[in-house]
This record gives C-alpha cells, sequence and structure tokens, in this order.
C-alpha cells in the first residue's frame, strides 16, 4: 500500500490518527445524549413547580439524524400571564426574537398562554420565511388551547444551526402532540428542559418554594429551565430560557424585574465572548398561588421579589457556564471597591472574555499577568476607575482557605507556585480584583462574573458543529 503524503510532509496514516484522537469528546455531549457522571449531580431528581402551569418535552426529529430525543418544547399556563422577556442585541436577531417581540408589545406584557421552543434549527437570517415559520408556531399553538384574541398569545424560541429553514411541517404536526403530553409532573419539566438542549451535556431546570413580606402564609414557587453550552455572550440585551411563577405580578412591574436579574445574572456571565443570535429569556407571572399582585418593586413585596428572582437566576444562569463546552473550570471573577457598578462589570467581563485569562486557567497556570492586562485594557471605564498603585490581584481557592495573594496594590507578591498549581487544579476558583477605591479611594461598588476555561475540546466541538 502506498502512503500519499500530506502537506506538511506528514503520512496520511499519521494525519488519520491524529484526527481520531483529537475527536475524542471528552467534556461535549456523548451522540446518546448520556449525561456524563460529572455532570449527574446538575439534574434535579424532584422539584416543587408553581401552581398552574404544565408543561411537555416530545420528538418531531426538526434534525434528520434525532431518531428519538425530545426537541420540541411547550410549555402552557392554565390562566393568563402578565409576561416580559429580554431578547438578543445582535444585529441579525433570529425570527423568533422578532415575532415574541411584537407579541408583547402588542400584548403590553399581559394575556400570555404559551411558549414553544424547538432545538435543532435556529430559524435565524432565513428571512420573510421563516418569520412566516416563527408566527405558525405561535398560532397553532394557540389554535390548541383555543384562543380567542386575534392576536397570539405563544411566545416562539429556536435553537440550533443558523441560516437554514425549519421543518416547518413536522413541527406544527407535533405541537399537538405536544400540548396533549402537557402535565404539572417533575418528570415532564425536566423532559421540557431535555428539548431545548442542544450540545448541553445535562437539561438545566431549577425550582424553589419563596413568601413574600404581605402573605408569610402563602406559599409561592418559581421554576425556570435554560439551554446553552456556547455561543455565550448574553447582552439581552443560542441561549434560551424560560422562568415561571404562580406570584402575582404586574404588567408594568414584570419587565423592571426581570432586567434588574437577568443584568447580575444571565447578562454576567460567558463562555466564549459571542453573543447569539437567539437569546431569549421570558418570565411569566399567572398568579395562581392567589396572593396579592405585586405592584411596585419599591414596596416590600417588590423588594423581596427582586432578591428572590435575581439569586434564583444566577444559580439558573451559573449551569449554563458549568456546561460550557469543553470547559474543565468554573470560575468567579470578583470585582470590589470599584467607584462605579458598571465599572465593576465592564472590568469582570473584559477578565471573563479574555482567550489568554481562559486558556491559562485550563493549563493551571498562575499567569496573573494576563488577568492585570486584561482590567488595564478595559475599555469605557470612567477616569480614575483603575489606579495600578491601588490594584490588588488574588486567587481565592473554594475550600475556605486563606487567598493566594498574587499582587498587592500595585506591587507584586512572590508566589508560591505549588500552591497555586494546587488551587487551580480544582474546578472552582474566584478571581478576587480590589479596585483600592480607585483615584479618589471612596469606591465601594462591586460586581460578579462568571466564566469557563478554554480547552482543546472547546476547538473540536466547535470545529465540527455541523458535521
Amino acid at each position: 500500500m502506498t502512503l500519499h503524503p500530506v502537506p506538511g510532509g506528514a503520512p496520511r496514516w499519521r494525519l488519520l490518527q491524529y484526527l481520531s484522537n483529537s475527536q475524542v469528546r471528552r467534556y461535549s455531549a456523548p451522540l446518546d445524549h448520556a449525561v456524563p457522571l460529572a455532570k449527574q449531580k446538575y439534574i434535579p431528581n424532584s422539584g416543587t413547580y408553581p401552581k398552574g402551569f404544565l408543561c411537555s418535552g416530545t420528538h418531531v426529529g426538526v434534525k434528520p439524524s434525532n431518531k428519538s430525543f425530545p426537541d420540541l418544547a411547550l410549555l402552557y399556563s392554565e390562566t393568563p400571564c402578565s409576561a416580559a422577556a429580554v431578547f438578543t442585541k445582535n444585529k441579525f436577531q433570529a425570527a423568533p426574537v422578532t415575532v415574541s417581540r411584537e407579541t408583547l408589545e402588542k400584548r403590553n406584557g399581559e394575556g400570555v398562554r404559551a411558549i414553544v421552543v424547538n432545538s435543532g434549527c435556529a430559524n435565524a437570517v432565513t428571512g420573510r420565511g421563516g418569520l412566516h415559520d416563527a408566527s405558525s408556531m405561535a398560532s397553532t399553538v394557540d389554535k390548541c388551547f383555543g384562543s380567542p384574541s386575534p392576536s397570539s398569545s405563544t411566545l416562539v424560541m429556536s435553537t440550533g444551526v443558523i441560516g437554514q429553514r425549519l421543518p416547518i411541517s413536522k413541527i406544527l404536526g407535533g405541537i399537538p402532540n405536544g400540548f396533549a403530553a402537557l402535565d404539572s409532573s417533575h418528570s415532564s419539566w425536566l423532559r421540557a428542559a431535555r428539548a431545548i438542549c442542544t450540545t448541553d451535556t445535562f437539561p438545566k431546570l431549577l425550582s424553589m418554594n419563596f413568601s413574600l413580606p404581605s402573605s408569610p402564609q402563602t406559599t409561592y414557587s418559581l421554576a425556570g429551565m435554560t439551554k446553552g453550552a456556547g455561543m455565550i455572550h448574553p447582552n439581552m440585551a443560542t441561549l434560551l430560557g424560560i422562568l415561571c411563577t404562580d406570584a402575582a405580578i404586574s404588567a408594568p412591574v414584570i419587565q423592571a424585574l426581570l432586567n434588574h436579574a437577568v443584568d447580575r445574572s444571565f447578562n454576567a456571565i460567558s463562555i466564549d465572548g459571542d453573543t447569539s443570535t437567539n437569546d431569549t429569556l421570558a418570565l411569566l407571572a399567572n398568579g395562581a398561588a392567589c396572593g396579592p399582585p405585586i405592584e411596585s418593586l419599591s414596596c416590600k413585596d417588590g423588594q423581596a421579589m427582586i432578591e428572590i428572582l435575581t439569586s434564583f437566576t444566577q444559580r439558573l444562569s451559573q449551569l449554563v457556564v458549568r456546561d460550557g463546552e469543553g470547559a474543565t473550570k468554573f470560575v468567579r471573577v470578583y470585582v470590589t471597591n470599584s467607584p462605579s457598578y458598571n465599572d465593576a462589570k465592564k472590568i469582570a467581563s473584559t477578565v471573563a472574555r479574555s482567550p489568554l485569562v481562559k486558556t491559562a486557567l485550563y493549563g493551571k497556570d498562575a499567569n496573573w499577568g494576563r488577568i492585570l492586562c486584561a482590567v488595564g485594557y478595559t475599555g469605557e471605564l470612567n477616569e480614575g476607575t483603575v489606579v495600578p498603585e491601588k490594584t490588588s490581584v488574588s486567587f481565592v481557592p473554594t475550600d475556605g482557605s486563606e487567598a493566594l495573594k498574587l499582587l498587592t496594590r500595585g506591587e507584586p507578591e512572590i508566589v508560591d507556585e505549588d500552591r497555586a498549581a494546587k488551587i487551580l487544579e480544582a474546578e472552582d476558583l474566584e478571581i478576587r480584583i480590589d479596585l483600592g477605591g480607585g483615584a479618589t479611594g471612596g469606591g465601594k461598588e462591586e460586581a460578579n462574573y462568571w466564566f469557563c476555561d478554554f480547552s482543546h475540546e472547546y476547538v473540536t466541538i466547535n470545529g465540527d458543529y455541523r458535521t
């Protein structure tokens, strides 16, 4: 047998051997959709779900290669909901983003009953045909529950490959089956969460009970599901999220509530710095718990709801980071003593997006100079926010042991490389950046950002995404 050389002089068998070895998926979703052992701890075994909401996850075969796994999710409220959503700021906004935004505007955030989601195809950059497909999905769901309104009361989401039309006949034909399968059980919620996944290695679902100051005897519930593992640097401003509560929240209040929570959660995570065409996060509130409505965010109930929803969305969004494509690290950047919250968040975001920081963490290299470099080139900061002589950087271990100081008020520390290597062996890490109050010394604001590392696996996954 003759072995023909390939460019670079390596024999063909060597190249094939290299390609074969490089395609081993160590962190990405197995082809049989089995959840990796290390990720199974993030899947809940039970849940406490809001009253009056039903959901389902069914198979329609959006991608021809998908023969059995659920890829159509449907969420339905037995009573009309007040609703809010935040959407991607990418200029090439997907058809379902346009359709859902118009639905909320026409309804003034009131009377929403359902959300339908398909995975496997993003329906993005698909022209007028894509808009028609998204509208058809909504109207088909409306017909299932006999919506009397001339304007749709269903929001639409899609996720998957960009630039391809939906197999719309499959989806429209499958929606009635999805509606018939609606249920309030934990297994139904989990199946719906599975149905919206693409390169995710596990379904992301959380739920909780809570109470409010004005009605301490009333038990409210909040549930959320999300998907995302790559193309994640939301600016809501292929991540999708659905939040539901049986608390009553008025339409004028619910959008501001969601905006506040998202700014500190889903808009504070990054995997690869790319903002998807489809980013959508919706919040529905149906009031089925029969408590008094929240009419203002300044009242006690409003303030309590801000804290509850923000904390919940932070936990939910962090599951996306933990499932980052090829990720081996979960990292929190904590910027303190900043003159402003916005500047603190900009700095944290810049560090989280730095390929050099992310690759150093993957290599377990305590190269703090890369962190400092990212702080220094952060753009559009107010004058006096970053003063080199006042800036400190530390690694904070997750085991509760003392922080490892890397830079103190502009002066480098003698770093214990052995301890640094041990800290970086752990999956979780905190990078703390203290700005020392800025030029005036009076800055007390802080911000968080959560991100993951860049591995060889990330390149492999995205190098053959469509194949």
